[in-house]
């Protein structure tokens, strides 16, 4: 019997991941919870088991290509039904996975209950409906309202035509073009929209051919009929610029996908939504410094790496306790600003497939050796790529260190759901007014961001304050406790 497996959510609603790496290949037997596949969601690179036991009838993506929660991933051979007209071999098996479902609007069943993750509700993502012919010859190609018209598109004759998305009747929704594997990883790095893309292929399918007519420029170089200016509808053409492109340098398109698409629509979203308002402090941490530079040099703290970081994240959850405004969040629909009786201290983390905020759950509970293992934990598993969803989910308020880049200061975004985040710049010697008398001073420059919904003046400032008390006497964390 083939059974299809379809990507779970792999927590935290996410609707799509990425296949980084295939563990297996067409004909492999697997075992239950056999590691199948490494795969990238928005947040974290998350290894995948099988959820069967059998032979590997087909892989239904290439690595490096986008897959959507629901639709199919691979197809098993499970052996059950093998008496009673089974498959007898892989093109058999493909064939079989390739027949439409008789149901065209059955919902997909609730997948196997996968290691860490289990299945999905009746809730969960529906498996898009296909088009019948029959429906595809009902339904006129009719641009819609704000749709591009006959002016923007190629000259009859072309290869391939720009044409607005075609109409899934089951949902009203747009339905996803009809193409292969390889032709969208193509359209993708070359940066087309193959819902803009009208195929040539059987049924409409678009080839390889139709996307590289579109990406030769055909749109952009044939020149559509103009009505002279003045008559409805038609414009004078725009003045040619001569060698204009010529001199252009050549480009290289990245698609924007993984942790980078997750960071940037995160991103985005805080900044238009949340009032940011963002304070600076600069502080003399020539006490801390010496404190760190005994803690390091005493064998009973070998193994612990205590850095600046450290002191930094032990006053953050210090000073959030006399402030408790800045850990909190606003809840838009209760109309209710929520706050949090812990700190899960976000640390934001540059990794080499974008920034994740891993964070430490329960700071506020844990000694600073306890929170310099705990950070670094942290740290090891985001440079690895092996943060799970879990540690990079409920976070209450962050630091980021801009000071290990040699910034001094900066003004940073707010993670959605966070009030505020403390940016830390680097530790510099300069002269500094000490004790009546300028000396060289160790020096560092502390950068609050805050939502000003939630947050006050004098509440950002009084927090950023009791930070930067501690940092300049590490003592005072005694009187403050």
């Amino acid at each position: 019997m083939i059974r299809e497996f379809p990507l779970p959510d792999l927590g935290e609603g996410l609707t799509e991941s990425e296949i980084v790496a295939w563990r297996v290949a067409v004909g492999d037997r697997v075992e239950l919870n056999q590691i199948i596949a490494d795969v990238e969601t928005a947040k974290a690179v998350v290894e995948l088991p099988s959820p069967y036991s059998g032979v590997i009838t087909a892989l239904h993506a290439a690595e490096g290509e986008t897959v959507n929660v629901g639709e199919p991933l691979f197809s098993c051979d499970t052996g059950e039904g093998a008496g009673e007209g089974g498959p007898a071999d892989a093109a058999t098996d493909a064939r079989a996975t390739a027949e439409p479902a008789p149901a065209p609007e059955a919902d997909v069943a609730p997948g196997p209950n996968l290691v860490g993750y289990g299945a999905r509700d009746e809730g969960g993502p529906k498996r898009r409906a296909r088009r019948s012919a029959l429906a595809a010859d009902l339904v006129p190609s009719v641009p819609e309202k704000g749709a591009a018209t006959d002016l923007d598109a190629p000259p009859a004759g072309a290869a391939a035509s720009v044409t607005p998305p075609s109409t899934d009747l089951s949902t009203g929704a747009p339905e996803r073009p009809r193409s292969t594997p390889p032709v969208r990883k193509l359209a993708r790095d070359l940066g087309i929209d193959l819902a803009t893309v009208n195929g040539t292929g059987e049924r409409g399918l678009i080839t390889r051919a139709d996307v590289e007519a579109v990406a030769s420029g055909a749109p952009a170089t044939a020149e559509p009929p103009v009505a002279p200016a003045g008559i409805a509808g038609g414009a004078p053409s725009a003045p040619t610029v001569a060698g204009a492109g010529a001199e252009r340098p050549a480009e290289t398109r990245i698609p924007i996908k993984g942790v980078r698409k997750h960071t940037a629509a995160a991103m985005v979203q805080s900044a238009f939504t949340a009032p940011h308002v963002t304070e600076f402090l600069t502080v003399d941490v020539t006490a801390t410094m010496e404190l760190l530079r005994g803690i390091r040099d005493d064998r009973a703290f070998a193994g612990h790496k205590v850095t600046p970081l450290t002191v930094v994240a032990k006053a953050v959850c210090i000073a959030a306790r006399r402030t408790p405004e800045v850990n909190s969040r606003w809840d838009e629909g209760a109309q209710e600003i929520v706050q949090y009786g812990g700190v899960n201290l976000g640390i934001a983390a540059a990794t080499g497939r974008g920034l994740v905020v891993p964070n430490v759950k329960g700071a506020e509970r844990m000694t600073l050796i306890e929170l310099a293992d705990a950070i670094s934990a942290l740290a090891e598993t985001a440079r690895a790529g092996r943060t799970p969803p879990a540690d990079l989910s409920g976070g209450t308020i962050s630091i980021t260190n801009i000071g290990v880049f040699g910034i001094d200061a900066g003004t940073p975004i707010l993670n959605p759901g966070e009030a505020a985040i403390l940016a830390m710049g680097a530790v510099r010697r300069q002269p500094w007014e000490h004790r009546g008398e300028i000396a060289l001073r160790e020096l560092m420059t502390l950068s609050l961001s805050f939502d000003h919904r939630l947050v006050d003046g004098e509440q950002g400032s009084r927090f950023l304050a009791d930070i930067g008390a501690i940092l300049r006497e590490p003592g005072l964390a005694l009187t403050m406790a």
